[in-house]
C-alpha cells in the first residue's frame, strides 16, 4: 500500500464497500453529531464522507482540528443508508469508518475560509493566494485551464 493512499478521495464508490483503503488530504469541513464524527475529507480529485466513532484510536485528536488540517486515514468503505445518500457527491453513497488517523499537519486559525465562496477583498485574496487557489470555482478554473493546454 503506498505511504499515503490507496485511493483519491473522488475514486471510491458502492462497489469499493467492505474494502480497506487509505485516504489523505484536507479537512474539509467537520460534524460532530453527539459522539458520531463526520468529516468531509477533500483532495485534488473530490470529497469523501468519514465517520469516526469515540472509541476510534486518534478521536479526541482529530475532534479539536480545524478545517485545512491534513489527516491520513485507514477504514473500511461502507454503503452509506438509504436515508442518508448524497446523490449531489459522486462519493454520496458510501463513507469511510475510519479504524486508524494521523495528522500529518495541524492547521491553525484561517484568514478565510476554503468552503463556500464569500467575497473577500482582493488585498486579502493576493496575500493568501494559497488558501484561496484551494477555493472550488478557482480549484475548478484550473483543472480546467490544465485540460485546455
Amino acid at each position: 500500500m503506498h505511504a499515503y493512499r490507496s485511493h483519491t478521495c473522488g475514486a471510491l464508490r458502492l462497489t469499493d464497500a467492505g474494502a480497506q483503503v487509505r485516504l489523505s488530504g484536507w479537512v474539509h469541513r467537520k460534524r460532530d453529531h453527539g459522539g458520531l464524527l463526520f468529516i468531509d475529507l477533500r483532495d485534488h480529485y473530490g470529497l469523501t464522507q468519514l465517520v469516526l466513532y469515540p472509541e476510534t484510536p486518534g478521536f479526541a485528536l482529530v475532534e479539536r482540528l480545524r478545517a485545512e488540517s491534513v489527516v491520513r486515514i485507514d477504514g473500511e468503505v461502507v454503503a452509506r443508508e438509504a436515508d442518508t445518500v448524497n446523490g449531489n457527491l459522486p462519493t454520496g453513497e458510501i463513507e469511510v469508518r475510519v479504524r486508524a488517523v494521523e495528522v500529518l499537519s495541524e492547521a491553525a486559525e484561517l484568514p478565510l475560509p476554503v468552503f463556500g465562496e464569500p467575497e473577500y477583498p482582493e488585498e486579502i485574496r493576493l496575500k493568501n493566494r494559497f488558501l484561496d487557489l484551494r477555493r472550488d470555482k478557482l480549484h475548478r478554473n484550473i483543472v480546467l485551464r490544465s485540460k485546455v493546454i
